[in-house]
């Protein structure tokens, strides 16, 4: 069903609003992954708040969807969003990357409610997701799982391994989501690995294949209820994100995969945001 514009609307502003949470996090500790955090976050948003089933206060229901960051070093977006969620308590978020917090530079399923896996080496998530997945139709379980990928992760081999496996047991109930925002650590995926067509790379592996603006969120919404409605396939939704969106001097730039934000520059991406310094 296609969002209203006031959820729309409602949806826009809390991504908004996590943007402006996340960047100040960042800019704080002086470490962490503010470029794929920002480019994710619609997908996020969209899964948590609007498309997935998942409960803060029941983070292991037995028919929770599953939900794998497998591109972990978004991480600072996962948590904020978590933590509205009610998986853990706001304040936890001050003690990102910090020594003894449970909110680690990557995500770890050992302290924290909500994560499924712990996802750091690239490459890992879509081979559990398809474990998850074929699991849950063994047991007759109505859960979906849903695995967030970076394009640059798609370098992996072990990717095209798990996509393979993904079609064999026909996964109806996985959806990968590629945040296809065109640039990893060390530059752009064309120079690094170029990756030509991602839909077309998918669908000769056997996947239902959808296109959409991955910070539109009625687009992304949309796709999403067409994946879940897909029957037979695993269904790769190729969300076409910028790297670093809505701060104007991260947005395509690969230095901020992981750069440190200086006074002069957090004081910029603030105001550009709308928010209060």
């Amino acid at each position: 069903m296609k969002l209203s514009a006031k959820r729309a609307d409602e949806l826009n502003a809390l991504c908004n609003k996590f943007r402006i949470d996340v960047i100040t996090q960042l800019h704080k500790i002086q470490t962490g992954h503010p470029g794929g955090s920002l480019s994710v976050c619609e997908i996020l948003t969209a899964l948590y708040f609007e498309k997935a089933n998942t409960d803060g206060a029941n983070p292991l229901a037995y028919d929770r969807d599953r939900i794998i960051l497998s591109k972990g070093h978004a991480a600072p977006m996962l948590y904020r969003i978590l933590a509205e969620k009610g998986y853990f308590p706001l304040s936890d978020f001050a003690g990102l990357r910090q020594f003894g917090s449970h909110l680690q530079g990557h995500p770890s399923n050992h302290d924290t409610p909500g994560i499924e896996i712990p996802t750091g080496p690239l490459g890992l998530g879509l081979g559990v997701g398809v474990g998850k997945a074929v699991a849950l139709k063994m047991d007759n379980n109505p859960a979906h799982v849903y695995v967030i990928m970076g394009d640059g992760e798609l370098n992996e081999g072990t990717v095209w391994e798990s996509a393979m496996s993904a079609y064999k047991y026909k996964l109806d109930n996985l959806t990968v989501i590629v945040d296809r925002n065109h640039v990893q650590l060390d530059g752009t995926s064309d120079d690094i690995m170029p990756l030509i067509d991602i839909g077309k790379k998918f669908e000769s592996f056997g996947f239902n294949v959808l296109h959409c603006d991955g910070h539109d969120i009625v687009a992304v919404c949309y796709a999403l209820d067409k994946a879940r409605e897909f029957k037979e396939l695993p269904t790769v939704i190729v969300a076409e994100t910028i790297k670093g969106k809505a701060v104007s001097f991260m947005e395509g730039k690969s230095t901020w995969h992981g750069s440190p934000i200086n006074d002069e520059l957090f004081a910029q991406a603030i105001e550009e945001l709308g928010g209060d310094r």
